[in-house]
Order: structure tokens, then sequence, then C-alpha cells
């Protein structure tokens, strides 16, 4: 298959949503980017649209139940800090980075979800300390390329603040110049969080989120800076790209609180989870309902009994309840036993303390116990698209694509390289290429 480019860079600014483009359009280096290039402001997300599916599904061009990240979190009843699918393991067949280091690329990833212990050669991989007894660096160094990372924190460990933003995003981006001016990498693959976090902390439309999108676009300058430097400009092609979009929230809803009143889920006198029956794994806007035992019946009827109990109302925040042979066909998890989706202004935690629903207030929100904006909705929710932009070696400059996937980036991604992941669900973008 004809490679179409030398380089390519792929830049994800976590959170980035279709409602941004105006934004967008009015700031020096992304109006710059988009003036030469091509662009699809109407990219449909996966379900459930968080993080870790939906950059599994970036790199193989495939829906969550077929790579097998359906969901950012374990399935860990009762743990206040469940494990990530932090790991390349997590995903069932192959992706982009796989296949470009099959082909002889030369590879990086800057906190790019689901690669610990990727074959990656400069490997920054996004996980955290998650036990009182580990270390953040140590995590991070056991877990990708320890030289390069090593390199990395002594060059500009100075500028991090442990995982808070700005500073994380900052850091990641001098780590990325520099791998680009050193390395000179095939495939690059970088995540940006800033926009995420500061719409989950301060609400979609806050003066803190239109600062984090400013900050990005002087990013997305600098990298096109690195690439002019390094001499490979003219011989790449950088995509800049969102995962999901997110909604403001001003109610928590937790159906644990219900399960474990109909004797679902059992707790000891601390309030830890000891056994249960049925359990809410929450997506933040949308909420896998998983049975332990799906040949029991008495269960799933009484699970279900509380759900639909629920629809009974609006205050109670559930828009509707699929089962998981409808999940599964909407491209998560098929092994739940029901899947909800909150109501436009609610999104669904996992507590088991307290009444069902809580109203949001700042204190809340400073402790870290909920936040003002969320995602992992149903794509079908409105306004709720992102957007992909490319630019660049391989681009047919100019064109507009009227909608699109997220599962089409993938193998649109893996032609531009030359190279295969084999049978996807998603397509190629044949009009965004310059063929």
């Amino acid at each position: 298959m004809e490679q179409l480019t030398d380089h390519l860079i792929v830049i994800s600014f976590d959170c980035l949503s279709s409602l941004d483009f105006p934004t967008l359009t009015e700031l020096p280096n992304f109006k710059a980017f988009l003036r030469k290039g091509a662009y699809c402001k109407a990219v449909e997300t996966i379900y459930p649209s968080v993080t870790y599916p939906c950059h599994a599904t970036i790199v193989t061009g495939n829906f969550p139940n077929r790579h097998g990240v359906i969901n950012n979190t374990h399935l860990q009843p009762g743990s206040a800090s469940p494990d990530w699918y932090w790991h390349r393991h997590h995903i069932k067949g192959t992706t982009l980075y796989d296949e470009a280091k099959r082909a002889g690329f030369t590879t990086a990833a800057l906190l790019w979800p689901v690669t610990a212990k990727a074959n990656i050669d400069y490997n920054m991989p996004e996980i955290f300390a998650n036990r009182p007894w580990h270390h953040q660096v140590a995590v991070s160094l056991w877990n990708g390329s320890t030289s390069f990372q090593l390199e990395m924190n002594r060059r500009f460990g100075h500028i991090r603040n442990g995982l808070f933003q700005p500073e994380l995003d900052d850091f990641v981006l001098e780590s990325t110049v520099e791998t680009i001016r050193k390395k000179k990498p095939n495939l690059m693959l970088i995540h940006f969080t800033d926009l995420d976090s500061n719409r989950h902390y301060h609400g979609f439309s806050s003066e803190e989120a239109y600062a984090a999108l400013k900050r990005h676009d002087q990013r997305l300058g600098r990298i096109l800076s690195a690439l002019k430097d390094a001499g490979i400009y003219d011989n790449s092609t950088i995509i800049a790209l969102g995962d999901h979009s997110a909604l403001d929230e001003s109610k928590a809803i937790k159906p644990n609180v219900l399960l474990k009143e109909k004797g679902l889920i059992s707790v000891n006198d601390t309030g830890r989870v000891i056994d249960w029956k049925a359990y809410c794994k929450s997506c933040d806007g949308s909420a896998y309902i998983y049975v332990k035992d799906p040949h029991d019946h008495e269960t799933l009827k009484a699970a279900e009994g509380v759900l639909r109990g629920l629809l009974e109302d609006e205050k109670n925040g559930i828009e509707h309840i699929i089962t998981g042979k409808e999940a599964r066909k909407k491209g998560a998890d098929g092994n739940c036993a029901f899947m909800i989706e909150a109501l436009k202004g609610f999104y669904i935690k996992e507590g088991l303390e307290g009444s069902y629903l809580d109203e949001i207030n700042p204190e809340d929100v400073q402790s870290g116990k909920y936040t003002y904006a969320s995602h992992g909705y149903s794509p079908n929710k409105p306004d709720y698209h992102t957007i992909l932009m490319a630019s660049g070696k391989g681009i047919r400059e100019g064109a507009i694509i009227p909608a699109m996937h997220l599962v089409d980036e993938g193998p649109t991604f893996a032609r531009l390289l030359g190279i295969h992941l084999g049978e996807t669900d998603g397509d190629i973008i044949q009009d965004l290429l310059k063929l």
C-alpha cells in the first residue's frame, strides 16, 4: 500500500467539542492550521464517550465491545479508586502503533491512554500511582520507556506539578517538542488534558475552559514550529482531534444507594462492599448495571424494577434504559445487564452513602467529590460531536467532511502511513486524503 506521509503526528485535545469550532477559527495557530488543512466538525463519538475507550477506538478503528476497553476504570465494586485500563494488553487486536512498529517505523507516545507496557520506542504512558505505596515516577518508568522518560524528567520535570493542569500539559508539550527535534518519529501520539480538566471542575463554557483552549492554540503552534526546526514539516501530517464533548451538570445520582436498599449490595459497618448481586458501574453520563450471576433471574428482575421505577419521574435524572444486548449493538459492553443514560443536567456516580440524588455545590467540586461538567453520555445527545482537523502531506487541502465517526480515524491514519489495521468497524475517509 502506498505511503502518503513520512511522519504522522496525532494530537488529542481531550474534550474538544464541535461547539469549540468557532473559537478555534479565531485563535491564531488553529486558524492558520485550518486555512491550509481539512476538517470535520461533526465527528460522532462512541458509547460510552469516556476517554480511555475513545482513545482505544482511535488507534484500532473499533468500538469498545470489540477492542475490549469498555470504560475508563475496571469493575471493582466499592473501591474508592478503581484501577484504570492503563495497559496495552487490555486492547484486543492490533493498534496503529503496533502496525507502525511492524512496518519498521519509529514510534512515540506521550500520555496516550492504554499504552502502558506497549511496544513503542519512546513511550511515556498515562498511568497513575493508584496505591498509597506507589510513587508516580516509578510507576511511569516501569510501564514505559525508562531511559526516555528519565531524560524527559531530567530536562522538564521541574515544570510538572503532580497531575495538576496546566503544568502537566506544559510538561508533555516540552517533551513532545524535544522528541520531535531529536527523534523525528514516524508516528507520534500526544494526549493533552488541560481542557478536559477545566471543563470538569469549572464548567463547559467557563473562562477557565476558554483559557485552556488558548493554551492549546499555543501548544499547537509550538509543535508545528518543532516540526519545522527538525526539518520534517514538509513531510509530515498533523492531526488535531477531540475524543468526546461534555455537558454541564448540576445533580449527581447514585443508583447504588437504591440497589443497596434493595439488598443487592451488602456492606460492612464501615460502609465497605463485602458482597454484591447487582452493581452500577459509572461512565459519568451513563452507567452499566452489572449482575454478578447472569442466570440469577430474581436479581435481574429486582434490578430492572429499581431502574424502571426511576424512569417514572424525570426528577430522578434517567433518560432511558437499554438491555445488554442493545448496549452491544451500540458498541458498548454487552456483558452488562442494563445500561442507563442520564438526562442532561445529571450524571451518575457509584456512591453508596447518603441519598440517591445530590445537588452539586461548590464545596463538593472543590473537594473533588463531584464535577460541574462531564462526558460519557450517548453520542445521540444534541450538540455532542467532536472535531477532527488535518493538515500536511497526504491531506486534501480545503476538504470539509460533513460527518464521520470516531471509528473511522484509525483506518484513515493507517492509510496515511501505508499500513493496515485489518477488518475494522470504521472506514477510511477517502475524501480527506490526497491519493
